[in-house]
């Protein structure tokens, strides 16, 4: 009688979150939601703990209490997750004020090729913006440490590389910034900046993050209405696929893997006045920066540890839930994996060295957003046990779960539906299940011994910059790829060992068939992870950006033919004409018009393809002739702040 009233409860309460996952995903409605999936997730748990953990030998108890203890992670993930997500906000936009504050805008960089520090600089030399306003180019290759190298040839690139970007700063109106050293890397080159300039609120933006012509525009003013208000963060919207995306050729076709944090736990931390300063595309006041000496670099994230000493100081912070920049994503996994194992090994160390439940001038809920945002990294060692776990039982016959099937339909299974359920209601629009379990299991296995080494040595990790720029000539099989072999032949092995323990043991055959499920999945996510790590060529140096269809005319030997500008680069664009188009000629003048400024801009560009496309249409490739060292052609470098030619204008989409 008491499993059925058990089935009857579980199974009512997964009924009603599948009609409710079709209202509509805020207010009463949604915290309605988030309470049925928790008092289920808390009945598996409660159930869990007091049912299953029964004592059979050593090995069967130290396998059992891992497991239990990667379930239990997982479930203080559901709590937090559910807390930060369950009354997200969006900004409205704030009108024209009267007085505009001066802006510095900081683009440190190191060692990226120059064609993507200069599509940054001529865009935001560009930006249009009432106020005043100067570029600052923060480059760390060129420092006298770097041009005095012992090594004669190292030395003699980073002098190269210095010169370059001094010309490319004096063509564009920026200004051009070094320093003696390279002493605590982004950091200390951003606060070596903080001291030469004197704007009241600094712009950061990473050298291959191209703003938009209003970005300005849109977070400055924020800060007008509150002097409390020491940051305005806004999403990093990419152009380019990770390598994940690239090789499963899912680039456009699925949400990008950080549009979860960029659409859905960004807002829901910023109800919760925990939005933090993510590195770029981001305004943070002058005058909190310096109350606390300075960006803050104790950990390899001085973005979010920024923001979490600020917080403790009573600073408010914004989130602005609007595209205004296209960035570039690592290319190779290599490069992909570099950067989230520095992320990793960043929020550890603030979980050990800044433990936001320790730190005072948090309000209660500033603890718990940090708090999520922090243990979240501690992903790889759940991950890890839920690889591993079913083949202790299908090798060894360990005794992980101890449950019948009965049991595990009653209580397991209500809690997994749940779990999934209540991801697909919270980030559905930003997520797919499957993708998620591709991307956190190729994650884990590399960056499960750095939180390793981090949790030994807090103070051991060291800033790396993410390699950006990368041309890949060929196909290849990435050189990470080894530990994936490994574990799919093991997951082969348990499986095999699995229909022998069926033959075996005719008693155990649904625990064992169970087992051999989770294995399967488990192949699957590592079979799909393999083919991700098939490495496909880039060679495409200069990305294109996005244009939406911009209006233009394309001028050959006097005829005039209006087209749609499709994307450009630094170097070229794709259009697209109506009707059928045969040029006569070689080269052409593009013309268009300035979006903000209504100003006439025109180039010379050669003509390189002309492909007919379907219902009458025709593609036409163009390449600028000879861009000046300020970027697109006919870039001039500009007079005042307030009045800017035309850059890179990605759509806000």
């Amino acid at each position: 009688m008491d499993r059925l009233l058990q089935g009857l409860l579980a199974g009512g309460l997964i009924a009603v979150l599948l009609i409710m996952r079709r209202r509509p995903r805020l207010g009463w409605l949604r915290l309605t939601f988030l309470g049925l999936a928790g008092f289920l997730v808390a009945r598996y748990f409660f159930w869990r703990t007091f049912q299953t953990l029964g004592y059979d030998d050593p090995a069967s108890f130290v396998a059992a209490l891992t497991l239990y203890g990667a379930e239990g992670y997982g479930i203080l993930m559901f709590a937090l997750s559910a807390f930060v997500s369950a009354r997200p906000i969006r900004r409205r936009p704030v009108g024209a004020v009267e007085s505009w504050p001066t802006v510095d805008v900081f683009i440190p960089t190191y060692d990226e090729p120059v064609e993507v520090v200069k599509a940054t600089l001529v865009a935001a030399t560009a930006m249009d913006y009432p106020g005043t306003f100067q570029v600052y180019l923060l480059d760390d290759g060129g420092t006298w440490e770097k041009r005095h190298d012992p090594d004669p040839l190292k030395a003699a690139k980073a002098r190269r590389r210095a010169q370059t970007l001094r010309e490319l700063c004096a063509a564009t109106g920026s200004r051009y910034l070094t320093r003696r050293d390279n002493r605590h890397a982004k950091v200390g080159n951003l606060n070596a900046a903080l001291t030469r300039t004197a704007g009241e609120l600094v712009l950061v933006l990473d050298c291959d993050h191209i703003p938009t012509v209003d970005f300005l525009r849109h977070t400055a003013v924020h800060f007008v209405a509150d002097e409390r208000l020491f940051l305005v963060q806004t999403p990093h919207f990419f152009v380019t696929p990770d390598p994940i995306e690239k090789n499963l050729a899912l680039f456009n076709r699925m949400p990008a893997e950080n549009d979860m944090f960029y659409e859905a736990i960004q807002p829901g931390l910023d109800f919760w006045e925990s939005s933090f300063f993510c590195g770029s595309a981001a305004v943070l006041r002058r005058r909190a920066l310096m109350e606390i000496g300075g960006f803050s670099g104790l950990s390899v994230t001085e973005d979010a540890e920024t923001a979490l000493t600020l917080h403790a100081r009573g600073w408010r912070s914004r989130y602005l839930l609007k595209p205004m920049i296209s960035g570039l994503q690592p290319e190779t996994f290599t490069s992909f994996v570099k950067q989230r194992i520095r992320w990793a090994q960043g929020m550890v160390q603030l979980l050990l060295l800044k433990n936001p439940l320790r730190l005072k001038g948090l309000k209660r809920w500033q603890k718990l957003g940090y708090l999520n945002c922090m243990l979240f990294w501690f992903f790889p060692l759940a991950r890890v046990v839920f690889l591993l776990a079913p083949l202790c039982y299908l090798y060894f016959g360990l005794h992980i779960y101890n449950a019948g099937v009965r049991e595990i339909a009653l209580y397991a299974l209500p809690y997994l539906l749940a779990l999934t359920l209540t991801a697909n209601y919270l980030f559905g629009r930003v997520r797919w299940f499957l993708i998620s379990e591709i991307y956190e299991t190729m994650q884990s296995l590399f960056s499960l011994p750095a939180i390793i080494d981090t949790l030994r040595h807090p103070r051991k990790p060291r800033f790396t910059v993410t390699p950006k720029g990368e041309a890949l000539y060929h196909d290849f099989i990435s050189p990470l790829a080894g530990p994936f072999y490994l574990l799919i032949l093991l997951t082969l092995g348990g499986m095999a060992a699995g229909w022998l323990r069926w033959q075996a043991f005719p008693d155990q055959r649904p625990l064992t068939l169970i087992t051999l499920l989770w294995a399967g999945f488990n192949l699957i996510i590592l079979i799909a992870a393999l083919g991700a790590l098939y490495e496909r060529r880039q060679r495409r140096r200069t990305p294109r950006l996005p244009a939406d269809d911009m209006p233009a005319t394309l001028s050959i030997r006097g005829r005039a033919v209006r087209v749609r500008i499709r994307d450009f680069s630094i170097g070229g664009a794709s259009l697209k004409a109506e009707g059928t188009f045969a040029p006569q000629g070689k080269t052409a003048v593009l013309e268009l018009s300035h979006p903000v400024h209504r100003k006439v801009w025109r180039t010379d560009v050669e003509l390189v393809t002309c492909t007919p496309e379907g219902e009458g249409g025709t593609l036409i490739g163009v390449r600028f002739f000879a861009p000046i060292p300020g970027g697109l052609p006919g870039h001039r470098p500009a007079g005042p702040r307030r009045q800017r030619p035309l850059a890179a204008h990605p759509p806000a989409a």
